[in-house]
């Protein structure tokens, strides 16, 4: 072999052997060049031997042909926390170009939710409209067009252990600052903390920003118990992902409770609201999962938001119950089904500034919403129930119960065009038969969503 090596780099160097002027110096030559080749040789066979090493270390089993999609539950919050991530396209319209920031360089992104709206009613219809029993009157929207907000989003890794999340919503009239929370990334078992002012994880559609939802507007449950905007506080969340056949999500929040529909930043000095859920999935082959769970949240409460002119002080507590069905035949054809059912029990005193009257009070209610999304390509198509008072409708003012006219209900339709992953076209229409003067509402949004930047994964 040593002879082979030598007569063929004796060949290479033909050129420059050949001007030696003795047979010792071809010689001397030819020596030279067979140490490079074996100091070489040594080098390789070193990186070899460290490639074998690698090679002994455990490894993520591959997906087979045909296999449900991959549950990474190493990804962010969002994706572990929340129902997870998969490695197929969530929608047409997703907005989740998954990046790896360094820790100089956040992930950031810029999102523009913009729509024109029109109302069967006039201005000052719209404006005395209200829900008797549940809110003293929701806010209006104008008729014409509407910014609803331009939302910043950042993300980045802060070290081993933690990452930073930021969303700043920008609106005409002022810059907010909506969520700023770390998350943990390397705590054992399972278990994940989340700190600071983030959407909480009561319910399945809290989980979601405005330019994420199926529909431009809340559904009523949400609206009426919540809040347009969500359930979002300050506070710490403290989440458990047991290693069991199926993915299970157990998690709990002491918050502020600085909600003004629910808790109220003047109930009690402190935090004053706690949160308890469940969640799980379960997958039925490779193009079937469902998702469901329940939830719980409670605490002390001082608002104003059940009459003009007083103020309930007592106790709140809301269950939520969630059910999510999705198929997806290919990246071009998928099926949603999702529902929720709130209850919201509360009891206290209810005082009138009129009469500086204190009375005890209670209301039990309920609301559900159902809604469809079928994907066709670039297209969805999708259509919304939403219902108050399906099984309880109790409101107790001083020993004697309150009935008020109607049942709130809405039907809404949409069509969307998604021409990319970064923008959506969306026109939507609402009979709304919600108010209490049983006068309907016949709406009318055109939307449109542009977003540039990475932006992190949402939820599945």
């Amino acid at each position: 072999m040593r002879t082979m090596i030598v007569l063929f780099l004796s060949f290479c160097i033909g050129s420059t052997s050949a001007l030696a002027e003795t047979l010792e110096e071809r010689i001397k030559l030819l020596e030279e060049n067979i140490k490079k080749q074996e100091e070489m040789l040594k080098n390789q066979q070193k990186t070899l031997d460290e490639l074998k090493e690698q090679s002994k270390q455990p490894k993520i089993a591959e997906q087979p042909p045909g296999a449900p999609p991959t549950r990474d539950y190493r990804l962010d919050d969002r994706s572990r926390a929340l129902y997870l991530s998969t490695t197929s396209p969530l929608t047409p319209y997703s907005l989740t170009k998954q990046t790896s920031p360094s820790l100089l360089n956040p992930a950031i992104s810029f999102i523009l939710d913009t729509f024109y709206y029109h109302s069967s009613l006039s201005k000052e219809e719209l404006e005395s409209r209200n829900i008797p029993g549940f809110i003293k009157a929701p806010e209006p929207l104008r008729e014409g067009f509407n910014l609803r907000n331009l939302e910043l989003l950042a993300f980045a890794p802060v070290d081993p252990y933690f990452n930073l999340y930021i969303t700043v919503p920008i609106t005409e009239d002022k810059v907010e600052l909506e969520e700023a929370y770390f998350v943990t990334t390397s705590l054992p078992v399972g278990l994940q903390v989340k700190g600071g002012k983030f959407r909480s994880g009561f319910g399945r559609f809290n989980i979601f920003h405005p330019h994420y939802w199926d529909f431009v507007d809340a559904p009523l449950p949400y609206t009426l118990f919540i809040g347009g905007e969500g359930l979002i506080e300050k506070g710490v969340q403290l989440t458990y992902l047991p290693n069991l056949p199926i993915y299970v999500l157990f998690g709990a929040e002491i918050l502020q409770g600085e909600n003004e529909l629910l808790f109220g930043a003047d109930a009690q000095s402190g935090p004053h609201a706690y949160t308890g859920f469940v969640k799980a999935s379960l997958d039925f082959g490779p193009n079937h999962t469902i998702l469901f769970g329940g939830s719980v949240i409670g605490g002390k409460t001082k608002t104003d938001s059940f009459a003009p002119n007083t103020e309930f002080s007592g106790d709140t507590i809301l269950y939520g119950a969630e059910f999510t069905y999705k198929w997806k035949l290919s990246s071009g054809t998928s099926l949603i089904l999702q529902s929720e059912y709130l209850y919201r029990d509360q009891r206290g005193n209810l005082f009138d500034a009129a009469t500086s009257v204190t009375d005890p009070f209670q209301r039990a209610q309920d609301g559900l919403y159902l809604y469809g999304i079928y994907q066709i390509e670039r297209w969805r198509i999708g259509a919304r129930y939403d219902r108050m008072n399906i099984f309880k409708d109790e409101v107790i003012l001083a020993g004697e119960e309150r009935n008020f006219p109607g049942q709130p209900y809405r039907l809404t339709g949409s069509l969307e065009f998604n021409p990319t992953e970064f923008s959506r076209i969306r026109l939507q229409y609402n009979y709304d038969k919600s108010a209490g003067d049983a006068k309907e509402n016949q709406e009318i949004f055109l939307q449109l969503i542009l977003a540039v930047g990475s932006h992190r994964t949402h939820p599945f």
